[in-house]
């Protein structure tokens, strides 16, 4: 039997032993800490095998801790009497849970019962472990809205791939996802649009724009985007919530005018750039604060994305508030600024015990304190930022975009940028060769963006995903590539997405399943 795992561990050891066979009798124990482990096990194998898999004091299936290991570190050992874990925490046993998955059949995979098969998981070992701390996975919600159940199949999804963050993106100038209940305007108005421009758009942006007329929105209410956090949670993902400013905010300025800069708009209806940023005025400042005091209550992660990209300043540039608060706070220009405005709202969230990361535009102007930058427009801003020594996330737009075309222009559905194939996802290494060794410590890792300006569908946004996310996994895991992931594992590990339904492009035609 030839083993293919996704991403594929660090070393792993076929035995010449029988293998482990689940049946009726098969029982699961854990020690202290690593219950939720043993218990997940159980509810992801019982669907297509039929089996109790109960938890108990003594089980075939043991997990035990080790604290030898490294937070996400685990070890897995298959012989014909048992499957042992070691892991130091709940972090790795639940990555060796999605391991164990992979070493059965594809069939365990699916969400119904099946039968005549023998669930035997071969006699292995593994040790195994993450060379980067942060393996994200980004979702647009903002410019088309997904259902909660979506969300959380997607987050399920990325914890079958050993992903650990869970970038959020919640408002934009197309919409606003997040229920603030001192400002209902937020969900009333700035929830929907009136239509989304047909077809491709692109820059200079316009408010008048051939659209389809047709009503677009939603919003997650508090119940449930704590339903996301619980879920990723016990699933080993942090997840990171995004809060545009001091741009792309024109939804919210459609429900509450006085956030911007004396212009009127409605919800954005296209895409690009929107010229309509936030206002720096006091009470502006403080809906910022309003808000993020509701996201830090809800999401517990140590960092919140501000966004802090594409802000145009012309609006600023003609507005005499901002000019007078630019002689008062003795700034040279706009982008100064817009770094201004950033380093009150970042020391907001010091305060409260939290860490601001930013799209790299966050430079512009001088980089906040303790901030960690994303760096999209290339590598570029996350070499200034590790060599200014803050954190790095990398996310340079042409490796880890993928609303771009995964094939011919003519042969794929629409999608917002140039070619970023299988082949160009797998030899991407967030960490660039040249770095100073004094900047590595600074690069956490890497993540993947699905921008939804033209994923209306949850299937497209999975069309769009996978499999290049299953590519971008092994990539960010770390082990080295032996020429034969995208060849033999590839093919093998998407035969359990198709028993999970995923909407995948297909290797040979491009067809979604």
């Amino acid at each position: 039997m030839t083993i293919h795992i996704v991403p594929r561990p660090v070393s792993l050891v076929e035995c010449e032993e029988p293998p482990f066979v689940l049946d009726s009798s098969t029982r699961i124990s854990a020690d202290a800490g690593l219950g939720d482990a043993a218990q997940l096990l159980g509810e992801l194998l019982r669907p297509a095998t039929g089996l109790p898999l109960t938890v108990g004091d003594i089980g075939g299936i043991r997990f035990l801790v080790d604290q030898s290991l490294a937070d996400e570190e685990y070890r897995v050992a298959v012989d014909a009497q048992s499957i042992l874990v070691h892991a130091s925490g709940r972090r790795g046993a639940l990555h060796a849970v999605q391991t164990i998955r992979q070493l059965l059949p594809a069939e365990a995979f699916s969400p119904e019962l099946q039968s005549g098969i023998v669930w035997s998981v071969p006699a292995v070992r593994i040790a195994d472990r993450p060379a980067l701390s942060w393996r994200g996975a980004h979702l647009d919600t903002a410019r088309h809205f997904m259902p909660p159940e979506f969300v959380h199949r997607f987050i399920d999804l990325i914890a079958l791939h050993k992903f650990n963050r869970f970038h959020l993106h919640l408002t934009e100038d197309q919409g606003w996802r997040i229920e603030i209940p001192a400002y209902p305007r937020l969900t009333e108005v700035a929830a929907w649009r009136d239509g989304t421009v047909r077809g491709r758009h692109v820059p200079p942006w316009s408010d008048d724009l051939p659209h389809d007329g047709i009503r677009h929105g939603g919003f997650y209410t508090r119940e449930d985007l704590e339903g996301f956090v619980a879920h990723a949670a016990r699933l080993g993902i942090d997840v990171l919530p995004e809060i545009e400013m001091p741009g792309h905010a024109q939804a919210a300025i459609a429900a509450y005018p006085w956030l911007g800069n004396g212009t009127e708009v409605e919800v954005g209806r296209g895409w690009g750039v929107s010229p309509h940023v936030y206002s720096v005025s006091d009470r502006t400042l403080q809906f910022c604060r309003d808000v993020l005091e509701v996201v830090f209550e809800i999401f517990p992660f140590e960092f919140v994305h501000l966004g802090a990209d594409e802000c145009p300043k012309d609006e600023w540039r003609a507005s005499a508030e901002a000019q007078q608060r630019m002689r008062e706070e003795g700034l040279a220009d706009e982008d100064e600024l817009q770094s201004w405005f950033l380093s009150q709202i970042t020391a907001f969230v010091h305060e409260r015990g939290r860490r601001v990361i930013g799209w790299d535009e966050i430079l512009e102007g001088g980089l906040p304190p303790a901030a960690a930058v994303m760096s999209w427009r290339g590598e570029e801003g996350g070499l200034i930022a590790s060599a200014l020594g803050h954190d790095v996330v990398m996310a340079p737009q042409e490796s880890t975009y993928f609303d771009f075309y995964q094939g011919p222009e003519d042969t794929e559905p629409l999608a917002h940028g140039p070619l970023l194939d299988l082949a160009a996802v797998r030899a991407y290494q967030p960490i660039p060769a040249d770095i100073p060794d004094a900047q590595r410590s600074r690069i956490l890792g890497s993540q993947f963006q699905l921008w939804s300006e033209y994923l209306a569908t949850t299937a497209q946004v999975e069309y769009m995903a996978f499999p290049r996310a299953c590519v971008f996994a092994d990539v960010v895991w770390g082990t080295p590539d032996d020429g034969t992931f995208l060849t033999d594992t590839l093919p093998a590990h998407l035969e359990r997405l198709e028993q999970l339904d995923v909407d995948f492009r297909r290797l040979d035609v491009g067809a979604p399943a």
